[in-house]
């Protein structure tokens, strides 16, 4: 049974990721900066393209994957790169010295999105 705060960080998760690489002026709704490693970041820019696009509309989201129902974990093939991996990690701010106390709360998390080869793992 997923709990209501569950339910607000997953909200939050989904419109984060469908608007990450959207550009904005001034804030963002749901704060936070997307990370890749380096592999990823060394594969062709359509292929990188593609990724991005897949974290951004991921919904497949099952009890193996989501035990927890706050869709902060994602994977999936793309042709060119294997399975790709994309996870999101929440902390209290910006500097991300410390854990967020409230990741359902956007002015008391800032998120963390990051995607990688499954075998960087």
């Amino acid at each position: 049974m997923i709990d209501e705060k569950a339910k607000q960080i997953a909200e939050l998760n989904d419109r984060f990721r469908a608007a990450f690489y959207i550009p904005t002026f001034g804030p963002r709704p749901v704060p936070g900066h997307i990370m890749c490693t380096s592999l990823v970041a060394a594969l062709p820019p359509e292929t990188q393209i593609c990724i991005w696009a897949e974290v951004a509309k991921f919904s497949r989201f099952t009890e193996d994957n989501d035990p927890h129902g706050e869709h902060d974990f994602g994977a999936f093939d793309i042709e060119g790169a294997g399975t790709i991996f994309w996870k999101i990690d929440y902390y209290a701010d910006k500097s991300c010295a410390i854990g967020s106390e409230n990741p359902a709360d956007p002015a008391q998390s800032f998120r963390i999105l990051t995607i990688m080869l499954a075998s960087e793992y």
